[in-house]
């Protein structure tokens, strides 16, 4: 049978593998995250390889007829049934490996917050639970910005987008986001983490170890978007690292039973900095929406010491 050259990690971005396995010449947003996360996973994870992307806007800006920026084998499937796909090719060549020595590539699969959140979330949830040998990489954007920025089960609490607007009445999306990976977890996988393109050296490692883990495992993906978020494309990066600096996006990582904060943040920025840089928020830096940013401020702050919690224990 054969066996996959193991992924090796980094300590310096000079040490980062030079093929390319994603042209450029796509159609992505200037500023947008996803190009980043796309790269990073090509380079990653060592050949063979099979990409399977929902619908969504990694799916139409790269692949334009007659074009593509993919230099590996990709399938493009409908918003719902990613994971199932890649469940199947998985489960076709391990079979094939077993009677035939045919090399069993890695499965990556990319999908949107929306197609992992919401309409993928069966599948992602049954190929979790069969144990299948796959990545499975969400962008998450926090909402539906391919088809005109409606809010998603990924969407944070305040935001305002074209199915939740911010008005007098409710001021943006009454609800909390999902915790992607602490579902994850509880299907029982060995390894889940979260990413952000701020921090490209803790990204591209835990695309290693995701790489390295027999198993499914899951990447969640902090995604800017200069579209969806109302913001200036050269802040991008500087949005994505306050993500980080606020608590608003703790990164950390779960690896066999035990959660680690791969980046701590002891002294954290005020969310407002995070908020007044982007359209979607600033709505909550009025007076009349104190309590509301009070409310998110509670909720992030809670689930920092729950992380907290669970890092300690042994």
């Amino acid at each position: 049978m054969y066996v996959s050259v193991k992924a090796t990690p980094i300590k310096s971005l000079k040490e980062l593998p030079r093929t390319e396995q994603f042209a450029p010449g796509h159609r992505l947003c200037a500023g947008c995250g996803i190009p980043q996360v796309v790269r990073f996973a090509l380079k990653a994870v060592p050949d063979p390889k099979v990409v399977v992307n929902a619908t969504g806007c990694l799916e139409v800006a790269t692949t334009i007829f007659p074009y593509t920026s993919w230099g590996v084998p990709w399938v493009h499937v409908a918003f719902e049934n990613a994971a199932a796909v890649a469940s199947g090719i998985e489960a076709a060549f391990r079979v094939l490996s077993k009677k035939y020595g045919t090399k069993k590539p890695k499965i990556i699969v990319f999908g949107g917050d929306g197609g992992t959140f919401d309409i993928g979330f069966q599948a992602l949830s049954g190929a979790l639970e069969r144990g299948h040998d796959l990545i499975y990489i969400c962008y998450d954007n926090e909402a539906y910005m391919n088809t005109g920025i409606q809010r998603s089960g990924a969407t944070p609490k305040g935001a305002s987008t074209t199915t939740s607007p911010a008005g007098k009445a409710v001021p943006g999306k009454m609800e909390r986001k999902k915790n992607l990976i602490e579902i994850a977890i509880a299907h029982g996988i060995k390894y889940a983490a979260t990413m952000n393109p701020a921090f490209p050296i803790d990204m591209y490692n835990k695309i290693v170890k995701a790489a390295n883990t027999p198993g499914p495992t899951v990447l969640h993906y902090f995604t800017p978007c200069p579209t969806g978020w109302y913001f200036d494309p050269s802040r991008s990066i500087e949005i994505a690292r306050l993500a980080v600096q606020t608590r608003i996006w703790p990164l950390y990582e779960y690896e066999d039973g035990k959660i680690r904060i791969t980046v701590p943040v002891k002294d954290p920025k005020p969310v407002e900095d995070y908020f007044k840089l982007q359209g979607r928020f600033r709505h909550l830096l009025e007076p009349e929406n104190k309590w509301l940013l009070d409310e998110i401020k509670r909720d992030i702050e809670e689930n920092w010491n729950r992380l907290l919690k669970l890092a300690e224990q042994k």
